[in-house]
């Protein structure tokens, strides 16, 4: 009888329920963990690639010197120990890159167990129960962060490419001015600038980073606001004749409008796709 009374509408005890959310929470650090972990090694992975090629160019320029007999004015010590040392920081670039690329694996393999288990832990979790739907509103929290970031990260791509096209749109302008068609270095910049400007604009025109940008950044907003009035009982949570919502009608709500806000952010994806495509055929 005491059990029966213990339980909750998903069939669990509450004892169960609460042992089953702290394994979720607990799986999701350790995925969080890994997953930042792994970030930071590819970081370190591009990192070691920048450094590996510049000491390799600095070792062939510095071969170069050698060979030509450019520093023949110089002492010996500085001629051939420069190469030594550029060709050792070649070496331990390599050999870091390869290590890392080991970490980096190792941990895409953790990464993908911690995954799963966290999957399998959510698999646990009763769906009908309002602790369910709790951790489904707080996820959405993590959805608004992850389409914030693209949201900043198509906005940046798109100031960049604009900030090529007006400069490089002046400094072509300039530079036709001052060249009289004589001097051939300015003609090769002046066509680099202009060939840059037009693949910028075809790329930013392609792509679409700017409306990408603000249907991310908007169906963000739209979801924190959901998430807010939902909290805080207002507009479509408030309920009506006075009588507020429990809490388990506003998480269901709620779930309702972030699962039609995600529908309608696919297929506004789907539309700018199309219209690229069909631009692109057009064109063609």
């Amino acid at each position: 009888m005491t059990v029966e009374l213990g339980r909750v509408e998903s069939g669990l005890t509450e004892a169960e329920e609460i042992a089953l959310q702290r394994d979720y929470r607990n799986r999701v650090k350790e995925y969080d963990q890994i997953d930042s972990d792994l970030k930071a090694s590819r970081a370190f992975q591009r990192i070691y690639w920048v450094c590996l090629l510049g000491a390799m160019a600095l070792s062939c320029l510095l071969g170069y010197t050698v060979v030509v007999g450019l520093w023949q004015t110089k002492p010996v010590f500085v001629r051939y120990v420069g190469l030594v040392v550029v060709v050792g920081l070649v070496a331990a670039m390599g050999w870091l890159l390869l290590a890392n690329r080991k970490t980096v694996v190792a941990r895409a393999g953790e990464l993908r167990n911690a995954l799963q288990d966290r999957q399998t832990a959510a698999a646990g979790l009763p769906l009908d129960s309002s602790s369910g739907l709790r951790i489904y509103r707080e996820a959405s929290l993590d959805l608004i962060a992850q389409y914030r970031k693209s949201a900043n990260n198509n906005r940046r791509i798109h100031n960049f490419f604009q900030l090529v096209i007006i400069t490089g749109s002046i400094a072509t302008s300039t530079l036709t001015a001052m060249n009289e068609g004589s001097n051939l270095a300015l003609r090769i910049i002046t066509s680099t600038l202009s060939a840059l400007v037009g693949i910028s604009a075809g790329v930013t025109g392609y792509f679409k980073f700017r409306e990408r940008g603000y249907n991310l950044q908007s169906t963000a907003d739209d979801i924190e606001k959901h998430y807010n009035a939902s909290q805080f009982m207002l507009d479509d949570y408030a309920g009506s004749d006075g009588a507020p919502l429990s809490e388990g009608e506003r998480l269901r709500r709620f779930a309702g409008f972030v699962e039609r806000l995600k529908e309608e952010q696919r297929k506004r994806e789907l539309q700018l796709e199309q219209s690229s495509s069909s631009s692109d055929e057009r064109a063609g």
